[in-house]
């Protein structure tokens, strides 16, 4: 279509400049007014002239408003700062091109044995240099933390009964490669998608083939994580559709928020897990006109979080009597918690689908060739992350289960079956991200749901 101002073909008139010569012509008629000639008519040519005359202004005044109009469309193509799509897809290093990624809660470290207060790292320059001698580290978890928070947003208004657990994982991680912009060990997935249902607490996902569907009455976890050159968010939470255990969840979340409470630089970790479980056990459930005392899974626990390891050495219990190691200032900590209506004992149950490089794994002979071909594809994909039987199907692996317990009988690779409680019981879960700042604690996973 032409633009207002712009040039006609084949001579043809505007009808508007028609509109206006006849207005002109009535104006000039012969009413005393108009120019006559010498034999007392009007002098055609020199109307003609006036009108070419006046043509040629208004079109250069139209030229004018066309050229404005183009400006103006110029301007409109100035673009703003991003936002996210809905559904996300819009990686969060595109929507903070400052890399001034959102900073999680900042809290004060608790009190000392003797009392005394930890304020004074806020306000000591000594510790503020160190807190930001890292803060490309510290950057790297929070916008992990943030590509979590926005997926699981995501996943959390689309998720409902019926669903397969297979189509759940795969639509939370593609969402979760977009926004992490997934680049092979430099940014990408920490660990698969667990959505352990029910009497099952841990390290379950699909595999290809599995039919379990999401019911209306199940209890499901959703455990997933992101991480950005290693630097690992750990998070959790729990999925449920009917009411009637709102208060098994609400459990599991206070305590949750107990252990980041107690934590902190030289705190006891054995003192984080007695202060857990005097929460947790303070609560009652009634499900199906029976009532329950929640207990925590004494056999689970939450860890310290090193670069590429999900599991750095350190373990936070959720039970009273662990060990008296202390935390210290620089680590990273996922404080999690599971509650459970059975024995609050997990066992190893059905088919494994987590596993995991062996972090301290040595050169170690491999016989078989299909071995040594899956442990290059697990070192090229996965390094010391841990990784599951689909991802090496979307990789195009096949018929590599032999290969898989050849290299976890050799120690190369450690399986992590799902861990289950009693039958019939349910499980919750909660986790965290904690870092232990010089200055002060950040819980950089925290959002607005939990």
């Amino acid at each position: 279509m032409d633009e207002p101002g712009s040039a006609r073909m084949n001579g043809e008139a505007d009808p508007e400049k028609k509109k206006k010569r006849k207005k002109k012509k009535s104006r000039t008629a012969p009413s005393g007014h108009g120019e006559l000639g010498e034999d007392g008519e009007v002098d055609v040519r020199k109307l003609e002239e006036r009108e070419r005359e006046e043509d040629a202004e208004e079109d250069g005044e139209e030229g004018d408003s066309s050229a404005g109009k183009k400006k103006k469309k110029k301007g409109k193509k100035k673009k703003g700062p991003k936002t996210q799509t809905d559904p996300p897809t819009v990686p969060i290093c595109d929507l903070y091109p400052s890399e001034a990624f959102p900073v999680g809660e900042e809290c004060e470290y608790p009190l000392a044995q003797d009392g005394r207060s930890a304020v004074w790292r806020m306000s000591r320059d000594e510790k503020r240099v160190m807190d930001k001698a890292n803060e490309e580290m510290w950057n790297d978890f929070r916008q992990a933390a943030e590509a979590h928070r926005q997926v699981r947003q995501y996943v959390k208004s689309w998720i409902k009964p019926g669903m397969s657990m297979i189509d759940i994982c795969e639509r939370l991680e593609d969402c979760s490669r977009r926004l992490i912009k997934e680049n092979g060990l430099d940014a990408g997935l920490a660990f698969p998608t667990g959505c352990s249902l029910n009497n099952c607490a841990a390290h379950y996902t699909p595999n290809a083939g599995d039919p379990t569907v999401l019911q209306y009455d199940d209890v499901c976890k959703i455990d997933f994580g992101t991480h950005i050159n290693g630097r690992i968010i750990d998070c959790a939470f729990t999925v449920t559709f009917n009411p009637k255990y709102d208060r098994l969840l609400e459990a599991v979340k206070d305590a949750t928020d107990t252990g980041i409470k107690c934590a902190g630089i030289d705190i006891r970790l054995c003192d984080v897990g007695e202060s857990i479980q005097e929460v947790m056990e303070s609560y009652e459930v009634e499900i199906d006109g029976k009532t329950y005392q929640v207990k925590p899974i004494r056999n689970l626990n939450g860890h310290s979080i090193g670069q590429y390891r999900i599991h750095a050495g350190k373990t936070v219990p959720i039970v009273k009597g662990g060990e008296a190691t202390r935390m210290e200032e620089g680590e990273v900590y996922a404080i999690e918690t599971f509650g459970s209506t059975g024995k609050g004992v997990v066992h190893d149950d059905m088919d494994c689908s987590h596993y995991m490089k062996n972090f301290d794994v040595g050169h170690v002979p491999i016989r078989l060739p299909r071995a040594k071909h899956l442990l290059n594809v697990v070192n090229e994909n996965f390094g010391t992350l841990a990784f599951c039987r689909r991802w090496l199907d979307r990789l195009g692996e096949s018929k590599y289960l032999m290969a898989l317990k050849n290299l976890c009988d050799l120690g190369i690779i450690d399986p992590y079956p799902p861990l289950c409680d009693a039958k019939g019981s349910y499980t919750a879960q909660f986790e965290h991200t904690i870092l232990l700042r010089p200055t002060c604690k950040e819980v950089v996973s925290r959002g607005d749901d939990y």
